[in-house]
């Protein structure tokens, strides 16, 4: 049942989602597209994870930290794409409130830890190059778990909050989401109540988590581009960027799209464009990621033959 009878009004138990396509022929042609990419999404992510945890020469801040991207992104992804594969063989796509509230409470989890995650991947990138003789010291395996807490911690409260003070709302009669997945944005506007709480909450969680991991970011290279500068090996300045270029790729790509779907003016002809954008950063850049930071790294790609040569021998 959609509605159900609280005294006298009635309340929303069920949600609808939209699908990518309204045509059902195209739905069936993306059903196995979406399942290979989601399928090796986690075998790339959790491939990398085994081969960091296996090769003690990998046993250091960078993979550390890029470890633990992996397993955002497997969480991340995971919390959306068996649902919507599914929905793609559907009639109708419903989802209980309960549920919409859990996969809601899930991806900002993910998604804000990421942010701060990239934001620590920054400050460790810029210290590994300011400052080379210290970093083992600075960079040591405490501050790096306590750094990873703080990231997991982070999201998750800044998630909780937003969680609550949604679904907190009364909704009474509208209970289309115009989405494939439980989006804050796609599910306010069907509140029956003020959401100015829910709105507030957003608003400054973007500002401290989001905006904040992004200036920390800016920060860390605008100091990683003087320290480059100041190399007078031209070799030493092209390692040192070598260095941080696929992580500057995977921030781009992630902030770049996350923010394209969230900081422009909500409008009917927008709700497509927000669908291809949201496929970009919550379905694609999980499986990149892995890809982003492997395909010129010599040290992933010396563990992976080492780890091929004790496999035969």
């Amino acid at each position: 049942r959609p509605m159900e009878w609280n005294g006298n009004r009635s309340s929303v138990t069920m949600f609808v989602l939209r699908d990518l396509s309204d045509e059902k022929e195209l739905q069936l042609i993306l059903f196995p597209i979406f399942l290979g990419i989601y399928l090796v999404t986690l075998i790339w992510n959790l491939g990398l994870i085994l081969l960091i945890r296996m090769d003690s020469q990998l046993h250091t801040p960078m993979y550390f930290f890029l470890s633990f991207l992996s397993f955002i992104d497997i969480c991340y992804s995971s919390s959306i794409s068996p649902r919507m594969l599914s929905d793609f063989l559907k009639d109708e796509n419903t989802i209980s409130f309960i549920v919409c509230a859990i996969q809601y409470f899930v991806v900002p989890w993910m998604g804000l830890a990421e942010c701060c995650l990239l934001a620590a991947m920054a400050y460790d990138r810029y210290m590994a190059i300011g400052s080379p003789l210290q970093y083992s010291a600075i960079m040591a395996p405490g501050l790096c778990g306590k750094m990873v807490t703080g990231v997991y911690v982070s999201g998750f409260l800044s998630s909780l909050s937003q969680t609550v003070s949604c679904f907190h709302l009364y909704y009474c009669g509208p209970n289309i989401i115009q989405h494939f997945f439980c989006d804050l944005p796609a599910i306010i506007p069907l509140s029956c109540s003020n959401p100015f709480i829910s709105q507030i909450i957003l608003v400054l969680e973007a500002i401290f988590i989001v905006f904040g991991s992004l200036l920390v970011t800016l920060l860390s290279y605008g100091f990683i581009a003087a320290s480059i500068l100041k190399l007078s090996s031209g070799k030493g300045s092209a390692k040192a960027f070598n260095t941080c270029a696929s992580h500057l790729a995977a921030v781009t790509l992630f902030l770049g799209t996350a923010l394209s779907v969230y900081m422009h003016p909500s409008s009917n002809h927008s709700r497509k464009q927000d669908k291809v954008l949201s496929v970009f950063y919550v379905i694609l850049i999980p499986m990149l990621n892995p890809l982003i930071y492997s395909l010129r790294n010599k040290e992933i790609k010396g563990a992976l033959k080492r780890l091929i040569k004790r496999t035969i021998y």
